[in-house]
């Protein structure tokens, strides 16, 4: 059984880059977890983390709840951006 932290950060609509986190879990596996052969999915992960956390403090200086946009919502947020 996963512990609870597990279970948020595979949780879509907490964690907006699971997709980024598998990527990147992935390559460490596929490469004997040489992190050189990973930079861009490691870079990939942090602009995700980047994109959505400053979407999230300025939700948060809104006064918007939750401060996190669900999965739905972030797609459409994507979308729009083209």
């Amino acid at each position: 059984r996963m512990s609870r932290h597990a279970q948020q950060l595979r949780d879509h609509d907490i964690n907006p880059c699971v997709a980024e986190t598998d990527a990147s879990r992935k390559c460490m596996d596929d490469h004997n977890y040489n992190k050189d052969m990973c930079t861009a999915y490691f870079l990939k992960y942090k602009s995700c983390r980047k994109f959505w956390h400053d979407i999230m403090m300025q939700r948060r200086r809104n006064g918007v709840k939750p401060e996190m946009p669900s999965a739905e919502e972030r797609k459409k947020i994507l979308e729009s951006m083209g």
